[in-house]
Parts: structure tokens; C-alpha cells; sequence
């Protein structure tokens, strides 16, 4: 019976011991002897700023648009006969379009392109850099074109070399139309509209 009781005593005695003081996971690191080393601090990732992708409007391939000049709605087609990774700054890169008119109101008028000019702008993430020499298609016969649907009109343009540290060129059209003011007139009145597209420049190998 006395064996008994002294195991329960030290029993108890062990239990008290156990839960007395702080637990160790709460005690501060280094402290004391034996205590554990401050933990190394995480190390820092540096993020470098990634740019925006260059928006491409032939990034498919090609491009339709339709843009209006008073009466005049015209339905246009760009592409180009280079593959996009090939548009690097050196290249000579073609910009093939058509175009298709119609008139409102339909009277029985004609449209005529007289003339369509093409002026390239490279740039890059600080603006433009200097737009390069206009190109331009002037009709030789007068009035013009014609290019009242079913009648269309097609041409190639092509961008020249840009600077080395362009990313994207813009393309800026103008299109210069003559359209009868009666079905039987010799006088016309002139409408012109225009549109934009913006083609990454290729970055060149290393």
C-alpha cells in the first residue's frame, strides 16, 4: 500500500513539473544557453517591370475595317505577304489593302478614288520617332478609280527601314474620293477618309 502511494505521489510531482513555466516553442529565440539561432531572413525576389505586349492589327494575318466620308462608306482589306516575325526594323515590308465603296442614298452616282496615300511612323514605348516618306497611289486617268461596288480597287504599299529601336510602326491611309453629284454630272464633290493600323516591328536576332 505504501509502494502504492509513493508512485502516485511522484506521479503527480511529474505532472506539476510538466506544466510549470512557459511552453518551449514560447520561449524567445537565442536568449539563453542552448537557445536556437534567429531564423535567416527570406531572401529578396527582385521583380524587373515586364512592358505591354505591342499591339498588331495584321497580327492574324490580316484586317478588315469600313470608315465613312460623307456619303461614302468604304469596306477595306489589309494584309501582308510577310509573316509577322519577319517585319523586323531592315526588312522591306509590304502592306497589301482593297477597298469597295458604296454610296447613300444610291442615286445612281459613281465614286471615284483619286488618290491614296500611305505615310509609316515608327515608334516605340517613348512615342513616335519621325514618320518616314509618304507613299502614294494618284490616279492617272480622271476622275480617278472607279470603286463603286462591284468595282473594287487594290494596291501594295511597303514600309522601309525604321530605327533600330522601334517596336511598332503605325500606318496612317488616306483616301481621297470623287463622287458625282448627279448620275449624268461631270462635277463632283470630294470626300476623303482615313484609317490607321499598328504593326509590331519584329525584334531582330542577336
Amino acid at each position: 500500500m505504501r509502494r502504492w502511494a509513493t508512485a502516485a505521489a511522484m506521479t503527480v510531482t511529474a505532472v506539476a513539473l510538466v506544466g510549470c513555466g512557459p511552453a518551449p516553442w514560447n520561449l524567445p529565440s537565442g536568449g539563453g544557453d542552448g537557445g536556437s539561432a534567429d531564423p535567416a531572413p527570406s531572401p529578396s525576389v527582385s521583380r524587373s517591370a515586364v512592358p505591354p505586349p505591342v499591339p498588331n492589327d495584321l497580327s492574324s494575318g490580316s484586317t478588315e475595317r469600313q470608315v465613312t466620308a460623307g456619303a461614302v462608306t468604304a469596306s477595306l482589306n489589309y494584309w501582308s505577304d510577310l509573316s509577322m516575325d519577319r517585319w523586323s526594323a531592315t526588312a522591306l515590308k509590304p502592306v497589301s489593302l482593297s477597298l469597295v465603296t458604296t454610296v447613300s442614298p444610291d442615286d445612281g452616282q459613281r465614286v471615284y478614288l483619286q488618290k491614296a496615300t500611305m505615310i509609316a511612323v515608327p515608334g516605340n514605348a517613348e512615342g513616335d520617332l519621325g514618320p518616314l516618306e509618304p507613299s502614294a497611289d494618284q490616279s492617272a486617268t480622271n476622275p480617278g478609280y472607279l470603286v463603286l461596288a462591284p468595282y473594287s480597287y487594290s494596291q501594295t504599299f511597303y514600309v522601309g527601314e525604321v530605327p533600330p529601336e522601334a517596336t511598332y510602326v503605325t500606318l496612317r491611309f488616306t483616301y481621297d474620293f470623287l463622287v458625282q453629284t448627279t448620275p449624268t454630272s461631270s462635277e463632283y464633290a470630294k470626300q476623303t477618309a482615313s484609317d490607321s493600323l499598328t504593326v509590331a516591328i519584329a525584334a531582330q536576332a542577336e
